[in-house]
């Protein structure tokens, strides 16, 4: 069946230091970490839309908006766990799906750590 997909890009600016295996922790560091998120739904609406990018996108920037100059490992949605990418992406995911429209479905979100570093979440 054929389906459509929106993209949508965002960004924040944080830091986190993660507890290692052996109980230590690594040394404190930040990253700028841009985001991905893929939806995907099977019907266009009146206006010949999956979704209204105009309505998204300040969705995506409120989520990520809470994360911008935090140190991750304080951030309460991201306690008591480590603040890794993986579950960086899962917060995002589970946070934006309770904001997308009737017959529009969370595909995935991609968080780069680095530039050729990412972690993709998908539910």
């Amino acid at each position: 069946m054929p389906r459509y997909q929106l993209t949508l890009r965002s960004e924040f600016s944080a830091a986190h230091q993660l507890r290692l295996l052996d109980g230590s922790l690594e040394p404190l560091h930040g990253h700028n970490w841009p985001v991905e998120v893929l939806v995907e739904g099977d019907e266009l609406d009146g206006m010949g839309v999956l979704a209204d990018f105009t309505v998204l996108q300040p969705k995506l920037r409120a989520i990520t908006g809470e994360l911008h100059d935090t140190f991750l490992n304080e951030v309460r949605v991201l306690q008591p766990d480590n603040p890794t990418t993986e579950r960086v992406a899962r917060h995002i995911a589970e946070t934006f799906a309770k904001a997308l429209p009737t017959g529009v479905r969370l595909v995935s979100v991609r968080v780069w750590e680095t530039r050729d570093c990412a972690a993709t979440y998908l539910p």
